[in-house]
């Protein structure tokens, strides 16, 4: 048989899913990735169909606006929760994927830090 695509889900998918305690859910119609607090860390979008191929990433204060001033090819200010600092990464513009592990991870260590933060 031939193997099967990777598609840009697939790699989001293995990069949220390697973070530690990060289980995927389905969210508003999308796969969505969260931490066991409830908290997401990421959402994949098609969002009402708009053909962007993209995942929304929460991010510390400052990283939204520094990512999408940086290269609006590759980030934007997501609809919904853009407001709150996560950033948006077009997933089918050529951005390295090791640069997409990086902003993820971000996002993981800071939504985890929030949390070890209000249990105190």
């Amino acid at each position: 048989m031939y193997p099967q695509p990777v598609t840009p889900l697939d790699r989001i998918r293995k990069i949220c899913l390697a973070l530690p305690e990060t289980e995927e859910k389905l969210s508003h119609g999308a796969p969505s990735f969260f931490l066991p607090s409830g908290h997401y860390l990421a959402y994949t979008d098609n969002h009402h169909g708009d053909g962007r191929v993209a995942a929304w990433v929460a991010q510390p204060p400052g990283a939204q606006e520094a990512l999408v001033a940086a290269d609006p090819k590759h980030f934007f200010r997501p609809p919904y929760v853009g407001p709150n600092g996560w950033v948006g990464i077009n997933l089918n513009t050529g951005l390295d994927w090791g640069a997409v592990a990086a902003i993820v991870a971000e996002g993981h260590a800071f939504i985890a830090a929030k949390k070890r933060k209000r249990r105190r």
